[in-house]
């Protein structure tokens, strides 16, 4: 994402946030590896940015969002904090089977003031509460994120997938197994990254 992207559509005081964010991250990253070290040099490229770049494609309409193995936070909470500014109405959820994980994005909503539910639990043990909005990423291939964001699914919910280089592959196994609309965009940060915008999911029946 360019410098200038930033500058137009994110305040200095959300950017603050986000830089406590960072520290956050480099602090906590002694304690557990929450990124991969490799990544952690340029933190606020290959995190921070990538996850920014997906809220442009959350509708305006949407108002609850929920992030499946949200691990540091990416994209859930960074999303949650650029919502505090622009769209203080959208209620954003957070799911991380890892205790330990849990209890780091419960200290970064603390430290950056920002309101986000936070689950410590399997995505397949939560109830089917609908949402408007599912993001997810690095978590699992595209054919395995249908069949998780499937029974969370209303009529109109947008799913926004960041994928990398392999993405074809995936979406030509997910529609060996799945019906669904998919809209491909390019990444802001990364040259073979897409961003798939996914509605309309529907199993497939078996022959």
């Amino acid at each position: 994402m360019q410098k200038k992207w930033i500058e137009n559509n994110v305040s200095h005081e959300t950017i603050d946030q986000l830089k406590t964010y960072l520290s956050l991250l480099q602090s906590w990253q002694d304690k557990m590896n929450l990124v991969s070290q490799s990544s952690l040099k340029d933190a606020w490229n290959r995190h921070f940015e990538d996850s920014m770049q997906l809220f442009k494609y959350i509708p305006s309409v949407a108002k609850t969002l929920v992030d499946f193995g949200s691990g540091a936070g990416f994209p859930g909470m960074v999303l949650a904090i650029m919502a505090k500014e622009k769209t203080p109405y959208l209620k954003i959820t957070l799911v991380e089977s890892i205790k330990k994980k849990t209890l780091y994005l419960n200290e970064v909503s603390q430290k950056t003031a920002t309101p986000v539910n936070i689950i410590n639990d399997r995505i397949e043990n939560l109830k089917n509460t609908k949402f408007d909005v599912i993001t997810s990423r690095a978590m699992s291939s595209l054919s395995e994120l249908l069949s998780y964001a499937h029974p969370f699914c209303q009529e109109n919910t947008v799913c926004i997938f960041p994928k990398g280089k392999n993405y074809a592959l995936e979406l030509a196994e997910a529609h060996q197994k799945w019906h669904f609309k998919c809209r491909i965009e390019p990444s802001d940060v990364s040259d073979e990254g897409k961003i798939l915008i996914i509605t309309a999911i529907k199993p497939k029946r078996r022959k």
